[in-house]
């Protein structure tokens, strides 16, 4: 009877320890250590967008260094997955928020990186995307003024549309196609930087323009549609990497932590003219392939498919301006960058 006893304690201890599991994942996890900053040198920070791929990086890292954070976010291409492990911290504040509709909040700081940025997410609704990026940068300029915080506005390197010019320097103002399928982006983030430097010169708003270049790493979008990602996907599901055209034409990826730095140094600077935020390291779309196909040790041929309407054929930033006047340059070599990314999509895969 005792050995009984034993067996049907050890079993009750079993269904325990299983209910205990369901439980466990419950449990808030303790926060990282986050630095404790007195009331002077504690900032309190917007960041539109804050639950997107490089919102979240931004939010993590101004969290660390001891800011109040609030992420205004409407979840369109953002996830409450990427800035969960903060939801409870007393120095962080979510609001769920279409910054179309004017936001009234007192900040001394704002990152607006709200928009779509990855193509099928922006011609989804092209209409959407020029609301954001002219209402929605109108209404954060117009908080900027009303309490006096500094902005800093999320440009793209697609301002610069097609180059003829390369590498691509900040006074050089692009070659846009101004009805293309992706003008809806191009021109809305154009329109963004014009009204930035309107609102500065008439009401002296402290503005900061970050013209961001290909960026990628964890929680990027897995089915964004663009290069890195639909490498990584076909290289994971031992599937043919398929290359848009001819494969020579060329990207320079960084890394997005490199991007975090810069856009800091450049909120921090008192640098007011745009700036140029990228990896100048040149790779053609062919060469990455392979980089990508050999790291997953997929062993499949690379293959081709018809090429994109207004696909750039070269990307390459001049990053002089963020190396004279911000002491920023990318640090992240593309190998060890993949790394990260292709552990980060592998639990993606398994998760869904």
């Amino acid at each position: 009877s005792l050995l009984k006893e034993l067996s049907d304690a050890n079993e009750r201890i079993k269904a325990l320890e299983i209910k205990l599991m369901s439980l466990e994942s419950r449990v808030p996890k303790p926060f990282p250590n986050v630095k404790f900053l007195n009331y002077r040198t504690k900032k309190r920070i917007l960041v539109t967008g804050g639950a997107g791929f490089v919102g979240s990086h931004l939010v993590d890292r101004l969290m660390l260094k001891g800011h109040e954070v609030i992420v205004a976010d409407n979840f369109f291409t953002g996830s409450k997955r990427n800035i969960e492990h903060w939801s409870g911290h007393e120095n962080f504040e979510l609001i769920h928020q279409d910054i179309v509709n004017p936001l009234y909040i007192e900040v001394d700081e704002i990152y607006h990186l709200a928009s779509p940025a990855s193509p099928p997410h922006y011609m989804y609704n092209p209409v959407k995307t020029i609301k954001t990026n002219t209402i929605g940068t109108i209404n954060m300029l117009g908080l900027a003024k009303r309490v006096g915080a500094k902005i800093l506005i999320a440009s793209t390197s697609e301002v610069y549309g097609d180059p003829e010019v390369h590498p691509q320097t900040e006074t050089y103002w692009g070659h846009v196609n101004p009805i293309g399928p992706r003008a809806c982006y191009d021109e809305g983030k154009r329109v963004a930087e014009t009204l930035s430097y309107a609102y500065a010169k008439h009401d002296r708003v402290s503005v900061r323009v970050a013209r961001i270049f290909n960026t990628y790493g964890p929680r990027m979008h897995v089915d964004d549609g663009r290069v890195v990602s639909n490498f990584i996907l076909q290289a994971l599901n031992n599937k043919t990497i398929t290359v848009y055209g001819h494969g020579n034409q060329t990207r320079s990826f960084q890394y997005v932590s490199d991007l975090i730095d810069g856009l800091i140094a450049l909120m921090d600077s008192n640098y007011t003219l745009p700036v140029n935020i990228g990896n100048p390291t040149e790779y053609s779309i062919t060469e990455f392939a392979v980089i990508i196909r050999n790291l997953v040790g997929n062993n499949n041929p690379i293959g081709s498919t018809e090429a994109v309407e207004d696909d750039p054929q070269r990307r390459k930033p001049d990053i002089s301006r963020a190396k004279n006047y911000l002491n920023w340059q990318p640090k992240v070599p593309l190998k060890q960058g993949l790394e990260q990314t292709v552990s980060y999509f592998r639990q993606e895969l398994q998760r869904t």
